[in-house]
């Protein structure tokens, strides 16, 4: 017999399943679609925590392959975008060439583990075959009224020089490169996601997916739906009014202040009225330079400064002092909160610091209705209400239906549901990414503006931002120009602006003079449809054939990192919600099963990096000791969602399993008198069952920790039979495929031992003829007794008070009852 050579082996099997395109059978009636999130190809290639999620999809596609599917596992490159652009500069080359090397580099760096991946269906965000759809969703985003022109504060990279959305940060630095990132007003294109709100948060739960529960939780904090109040308060000496979104009006009575966002409207449109205005403006100043999560942090010194102006409080006519605090966000809400310092610890803190008065309206279950002097004292739970006229002595909840009743009769406001979740921000001061196929036309900005218009001549994304005019379907792609520099200026626009020649152009609608928008689209926008296009992935007249949609779709198994739950999985699910809207997509929803893959660390317990020099490269590993050996490995270091440290002398040991495996044909025998063996029958039997539930349920460390023990059982033969070897190939083989596959060969066979079937276990042999009983006295273990696997409840308890060990227990001691639990216990009660 040859020495396991796995270098031999895998090479020879990649090439015959490649030639003989043993994973492309698509023609099978069952389908299922196995989804990597894809790579964006950085210079550094893949560490050996990379593939962790690729081998359990790659495990997954084989085994439902092996259950008789067709089955889809693409695998394509998130090339576009800050990461990819970035590097190039540091490279000091173009990003065309530096993605077209990286992705050589991960490609080859993939084909060695021997992935079912159909390359034929390769798509990169880069290829202008493929952003010409998605500058066709963005123009059918813009034609519904979904796209608008902003120029409000947003998050700014100082390094990176461009805008950057709230998903994109990491606290308050920018995720790419670190930076403490500002807050800068400027021109960017936004997608109306919040108009999505509702669907987004519901359909979580309304579509039944089968969602890890912390990503759900993840999505609805993140959304953040609140039901509340818009409440408008006087201003006193002025003609004006200030509208407060609150969740909590029954403790209204107790408000003794307004805060408003330094940033507002409301500040901005009347800094000039304010009696303390030179005071206001230096405040607006200072806030300028602080980022959101700068200004939210719990436990930050509270600041603020005052109007001059009082907001009346309508429900007692008390005047309320109005402020400016940075703690207020205009993006949350109106702009302005209304101060309840007795019952709100972030009011309370803001109260004390700028002597503020305090009241009391709710009563918890200390009772305590005393003045508030400490911020422990602040009264959050529940309660009952005090202080407050008509609500007194009815329960929060009672309280706040009743007088939102009162203020919608009254006039003075109207319920509302507010969410967290803010629209996307979807433009970049980048070069490396999809151009809009926008184009401004003055001629059309006046012509809507003067209202001289036929019924029908623009669309709502026209007509809502005047001026600017999509292109036509029949023109895209709109491609990138080809440029030698491409450095970010700064100054707000993107590098495309100091290209003439290709922003001057007509107006695709009038023919006058225009000039295309110049900023790009973020990373996230090639990601939110790439799983549609690998259904079909060489249309050029539509986005997908209908009839494939339909055959695909949902996605059945999608893998990847948690961090994307609120950024990728938020934004894939919003623009999929669109596409079923103007029925480009059947479905609802893009993804039906989601599970994350837990992080491989380095050896040190450390995430790698180059910083601590602790890198793994998988190219090494597979060259010591083969590709099989890391799939199974990575597989086996433990539960698939957990984060875990690489141990290389784990991959050894995951070897030296391989070689038991392989060593094993030499005593397998296809001679018709070996009887087998009922232990090993039934021990393989269970094995198959336990590693057929554990493939389906992702716990693959414990699939192949019985495959192990299966193993071992056989090694204990002298001879095997051909039939359990080949059982055992059969199931080791979504793990280890070229060694099941160069097995299988030599057990006989012609074919791929991926076209057999996936084997059923015998009921019949799964059930122990003997099983080990626990025996309990009061609860406390105090003997373990073999017997029958179907004991009789009598003979079961006549055993356990028979035991040896038992007896001493119950010497002396009336016995009250005894308790049987069939397969596992007796519990005796003296």
């Amino acid at each position: 017999m040859n020495k396991y050579n796995p270098k031999a082996i895998e090479k020879k099997w990649q090439k015959y399943w490649e030639k003989n395109k043993v994973y492309k059978k698509y023609n099978r009636p069952k389908k299922f679609y196995a989804l990597d999130m894809f790579p964006y190809p950085s210079g550094a290639g893949l560490h050996v925590g990379h593939p962790k999620g690729y081998i359990a999809t790659d495990v997954t596609a084989r085994f439902k392959m092996l259950q008789g599917y067709s089955v889809l596992h693409p695998m394509g490159w998130d090339a576009f975008g800050l990461p990819a652009e970035n590097y190039a500069l540091k490279m000091k080359m173009h990003p065309r060439i530096a993605v077209d090397k990286n992705i050589a580099v991960f490609k080859k760096q993939l084909e060695m583990f021997g992935f079912t991946y159909d390359w034929d269906r390769e798509v990169s965000t880069t290829d202008p075959g493929y952003y010409k759809w998605t500058q066709w969703i963005f123009l059918k985003l813009f034609e519904k009224g979904l796209a608008y022109e902003s120029h409000e504060p947003v998050n700014w990279c100082p390094s990176c020089k461009t805008v950057l959305s709230n998903e994109d940060l990491e606290g308050n630095e920018c995720e790419r490169c670190g930076t403490v990132v500002e807050q800068r007003p400027m021109r960017q294109w936004v997608l109306k996601m919040t108009d999505y709100a509702e669907r987004l948060l519901n359909d979580l739960d309304k579509e039944k997916l089968d969602w890890e529960a912390q990503i759900i939780e993840q999505q609805k904090n993140w959304i953040g739906r609140s039901e509340g109040i818009d409440i408008a308060y006087t201003i006193k000496g002025i003609d004006k009014t200030i509208t407060v979104y609150t969740t909590r009006p029954d403790t209204n009575f107790g408000a003794t202040f307004v805060v408003l966002a330094p940033d507002s409207n409301f500040v901005a449109e009347n800094v000039d009225i304010f009696p303390n205005k030179e005071e206001v403006k230096k405040y607006i100043e200072a806030t300028s330079k602080k980022t959101e999560l700068d200004r939210i942090s719990e436990g930050r010194k509270k600041t603020g400064v005052f109007t001059g102006l009082y907001a009346v409080n309508n429900l007692n006519g008390k005047k309320m002092p109005m402020y400016l605090s940075d703690f207020v966000l205009a993006t949350v809400g109106t702009g302005a909160v209304v101060g309840v310092p007795g019952h709100d610890t972030r009011d309370f803190e803001f109260a004390k610091a700028m002597g503020i008065d305090i009241i009391r309206v709710v009563v918890g279950s200390d009772g305590d209705v005393s003045p508030i002097e400490r911020a422990e004292q602040v009264q959050e739970e529940e309660g009952k209400m005090i202080n407050s006229d008509f609500l007194n002595g009815l329960d929060i909840f009672d309280a706040k239906e009743k007088i939102k009743d009162y203020i919608e009769k009254k006039g003075f406001g109207k319920r509302k549901i507010n969410y967290k979740m803010r629209d996307w921000v979807f433009s970049r001061q980048k070069y490396w990414g999809e151009p809009f196929p926008l184009v401004f036309c003055q001629h059309c900005a006046d012509k809507i503006k003067s209202g001289q218009f036929k019924k029908g001549e623009f669309s709502q994304g026209e007509l809502l931002n005047p001026g600017w005019i999509g292109m036509r379907e029949k023109d895209l792609p709109l491609e990138l120009p080809k440029v030698k520099s491409y450095e970010t200026t700064g100054t707000g626009e993107g590098p495309l602006a100091g290209i003439t020649k290709w922003v001057n152009t007509r107006c695709p609608k009038c023919g006058e003079k225009g000039r295309r928008e110049t900023n790009t689209m973020p990373q996230w926008a090639g990601s939110s449809w790439y799983y549609l296009r690998y259904i079909d992935p060489k249309n050029k007249k539509a986005l997908i054939d209908k009839k494939k949609e339909k055959d695909w779709m949902p996605v059945d198994l999608y893998v990847g990192g948690i961090e994307h739950a609120t950024r990728h999985l938020l934004y894939a699910r919003f623009w999929h919600k669109f596409l079923f809207d103007i029925k480009a997509v059947s479905t609802k929803e893009p993804f039906k099963k989601l599970i994350h893959v837990g992080l491989i660390q380095a050896e040190d317990g450390r995430k790698m990096s180059k910083r601590w020099g602790n890198v793994i490269n998988p190219d090494d590993i597979i060259s010591q000791f083969g590709a099989d050996s890391i799939r199974l490995y990575e597989m086996f270091m433990g539960p698939f969602t957990q984060s875990i440290s690489w141990s290389t002398a784990g991959v050894s040991g995951v070897r030296k399993f391989l070689e038991k495996v392989w060593r094993l044909q030499e005593r397998v025998t296809s001679g018709k008198k070996y009887k087998a063996n009922q232990k090993l029958q039934n021990l393989l039997h269970k094995t198959i069952k336990k590693v057929t539930e554990d493939i389906e349920n992702f716990r693959f460390n414990t699939a192949v920790s019985s495959m192990m023990i299966l193993v071992n059982e056989m090694d204990r033969e002298e001879k095997l039979r051909a039939a359990d070897y080949e059982l055992l190939a059969v199931i080791l083989s979504p793990f280890a495929p070229h060694m099941a596959d160069e097995l299988w060969s030599r057990l006989g066979h012609k074919k791929s031992i991926f076209l057999e079937k996936w084997p059923k276990w015998n009921p019949k042999l799964i059930r122990d003829e003997e099983i080990e009983l626990v025996v309990q006295v009061n609860g406390k273990l105090r003997d373990r007794i073999t017997v029958a696997a179907d004991i009789a409840e009598a003979e079961a308890k006549t055993s356990a008070l028979a035991s040896e060990r038992v007896q001493p227990f119950l010497t002396g001691k009336e016995i009250r009852k005894v308790i049987f639990v069939p397969g596992r216990l007796v519990n005796i009660v003296i």
